[in-house]
């Protein structure tokens, strides 16, 4: 019986950046009230907090939700005081400036340079620096067209290998690629949350959109986690209705 169900957040939870729909808001008290929820990805703290914890209908058993922001190198729980950080994880200075070399290197060198963009590139999330090729404020229909196989960032990724050894770089999202230390992914945070919980890993269940060789939510597989691979939020809350009925 599974005790913890995990969940990637853009593409598996909501649209990329985007707030959950109320649809997912409720279905994920409903999974509240059987089994503690916890939800991963490569966004800041208040992008967790505008999309997910801003979203739950009154309902909701915040003290059985985890939230992992920056791929689980934060760590955030809801309490009397209302929500509050357990740990984090941050780069120091001299880390962050050869990070951001190495993305302006890699970007002249594959040459996937967008003709528009929309805000900042690059943001630093204290614990990962994320690269948004079309920026931070793209709408989803440019995202989504950007690269939808993925084509374009392994070209990237496989770049920033070379430039950064001993960090971990992932994509994430519809066009990001994130970058945190060595050993950090999901699998990491996955396993940093059984730590605070005290959940054992063969009583998670692991939920997401790029359970893919390459793709940020693999590392969740490879830790050895049962995953279920799905296409959109629409399939997620189908998925979600028979975990309630099948955990109740």
């Amino acid at each position: 019986m599974k005790q913890l169900v995990a969940f990637d957040l853009d593409g598996t939870l909501a649209e990329s950046k985007q707030p959950l729909g109320e649809a997912m808001g409720d279905a994920l008290a409903e999974l509240l009230a059987v089994a503690h929820v916890a939800v991963i990805s490569g966004g800041d703290w208040p992008q967790f907090q505008k999309q997910v914890a801003s979203r739950l209908p009154e309902s909701a058993d915040r003290s059985r939700l985890w939230l992992m922001p920056t791929t689980g190198t934060k760590l955030y729980t809801h309490g009397t005081d209302g929500w509050s950080a357990v740990y984090a994880e941050l780069f120091d200075e001299v880390q962050k400036a050869a990070i951001l070399a190495a993305f302006d290197a890699a970007l002249e060198a594959t040459g996937f340079v967008p003709e528009q963009t929309w805000g900042e590139r690059i943001e630093d999330r204290g614990s990962q620096i994320t690269f948004s090729a079309l920026g931070q404020q793209a709408p989803i229909h440019a995202k989504e067209g950007w690269d939808p196989d993925f084509a374009k960032r392994k070209i990237i990724q496989a770049d920033l290998r070379q430039r950064l050894p001993g960090l971990s770089i992932n994509m994430g999202g519809a066009t990001s690629i994130d970058i945190t230390r060595e050993g950090v992914d999901k699998a990491y945070g996955l396993q940093k949350l059984r730590d605070a919980s005290g959940i054992a890993l063969d009583a998670m269940l692991f939920i997401g959109d790029a359970i893919f060789p390459g793709g940020n939510d693999y590392p969740a597989k490879q830790l050895g986690l049962d995953t279920v691979r799905v296409r959109d939020p629409q399939e997620t809350l189908a998925v979600i209705a028979g975990l309630v009925a099948c955990l109740k």
